[in-house]
């Protein structure tokens, strides 16, 4: 039987020394090594929307994977690739690190420097408990990419752009057409989402940062559901409580949500910490919000080029979002392409400023007139970015939906008679 075996290995000359002898191994067929978590984890999630046999029977991930650490990259590729293998290698062989490794989900782990028995015997054993648990779950079921719920993180270049807006209304609309939806306020110190949807509650993100294994019931209790159907996870009232919520603790949350939603909508706000940081990273679509005016769109260069030197996401990766746009403005969509070197959202969103002033006010974000040209963009972008079943959900929103798909037919005919 042959082995599948996907490296991931930051630097250049142990990815060459593990490949080289992976390469020996009996019936292994080595696949290129990814250079970092975020490439794993996008890697992982390509083969398994193709084919779920496309997937490797093991991953081997060098303890100086980064920019998530090793521990933590094993622990979601367990959990969203549950009959993966991994397998860690590291210079450390002590029980603790051995212990820690096991409770992360990994099938073993190999010690540096590389030795070929060692390393044959570590990749047998999580090949052959791959293929086990394969025939178990049985070939084509969805069990075996285990659970992925799409992630998708709007962020601000600056404040006063529309991100908590475009937060709100893509979760509404993913849940109009029927999806799950959890809605996360991870604008830790300056969260505004319950006072868009007038919300009171005792329990946010902070109670959860401390927990180090969140199960069904813990997470439960920390989320709220709206009246909308939406679970909302809010932001702590106590602005001081943000430092609570780590990097590690963000993606403990993040996946716990994805295991239990299929859609999860994450409000970063503008200021980028740990926790925003690590959630753009592990996003399915990073979305950024800008407004067509000098000193945004500025802002938006500027967050674009950071995350890209902190290795949270390319910029090709991101999807930029134009709001308050209007035909007669100097800075057009294509303009902001160019400067940040993004991909532009197809739709963008009038400034219609009017139509949200009655809602915001009386804290009934969820209560726009669906005639509302602002909410039409919005709901339309839901769209765009997959948020949105395709002949499903209920009578109200498929009408929504509906609405949201005539503004974006009545936003393309206007641009079109420019």
């Amino acid at each position: 039987m042959t082995t599948r075996i996907l490296p991931a290995v930051g630097d250049a000359d142990a990815a060459r020394a593990v490949t080289t002898l992976i390469g020996q191994l009996p019936d292994a067929e080595p696949a290129a090594p990814v250079a970092d978590s975020t490439q794993l984890v996008d890697t992982l999630a390509r083969l398994a929307a193709e084919s779920l046999d496309e997937l490797p029977e093991v991953v081997l991930v060098h303890e100086r994977i980064g920019p998530v650490p090793a521990l933590e990259l094993i622990r979601e590729v367990a959990l969203r690739f549950p009959a993966v293998g991994v397998v860690l290698i590291t210079a450390d062989a002590s029980p603790v690190l051995f212990s820690a490794a096991m409770d992360s989900g990994a099938r073993g782990l190999v010690t540096l420097p590389l030795g070929y028995e060692e390393l044959a015997s570590r990749v047998q054993a999580a090949a052959q408990w791959s293929t086990g648990v394969r025939r178990h779950l049985g070939a084509g079921t969805e069990a075996l990419t285990g659970p992925g719920g799409r992630v998708v993180t709007v962020s601000g270049a600056k404040g006063g752009v529309g991100t908590t807006v475009t937060a709100v209304h893509l979760a509404l609309a993913a849940r109009a057409s029927g999806h799950t939806v959890a809605l996360v306020d991870m604008d830790l110190q300056g969260g505004d989402i319950a006072s868009y949807l007038d919300v009171q509650f005792r329990r946010s993100l902070a109670d959860l940062a401390a927990v180090d294994d969140i199960s069904p019931r813990v997470l439960q209790d920390a989320v709220y559901v709206h009246e909308t159907g939406v679970s909302l996870l809010l932001a702590p009232a106590e602005g001081e409580r943000a430092e609570e919520v780590t990097d590690r603790s963000a993606r403990q949350i993040v996946s716990a949500l994805r295991s239990r939603h299929e859609v999860v909508v994450i409000d970063c706000g503008t200021h980028l910490d740990g926790a925003s940081a690590a959630a753009v990273e592990m996003a399915d679509t990073a979305l950024l919000v800008t407004t067509p005016d000098v000193v945004a769109v500025r802002a938006a260069k500027r967050a674009v080029r950071m995350w890209d030197r902190l290795q949270v996401r390319k910029p090709e990766e991101t999807t930029m979002l134009v709001n308050r746009h209007h035909r007669s403005t100097e800075i057009q969509p294509p303009l902001v392409q160019k400067i940040t070197g993004t991909r532009i959202a197809g739709v963008t969103v009038p400034a219609h400023f009017k139509e949200l002033a009655a809602v915001v006010d009386a804290g009934r974000l969820h209560d726009l007139d669906a005639r509302s040209t602002v909410k039409q963009a919005l709901w339309a972008l839901a769209g765009e970015l997959g948020l949105v079943k395709t002949g499903g959900g209920s009578a109200q929103g498929k009408e929504l939906v509906r609405g949201g798909e005539r503004g974006a037919l009545g936003l393309r005919r206007r641009g079109a008679g420019r």
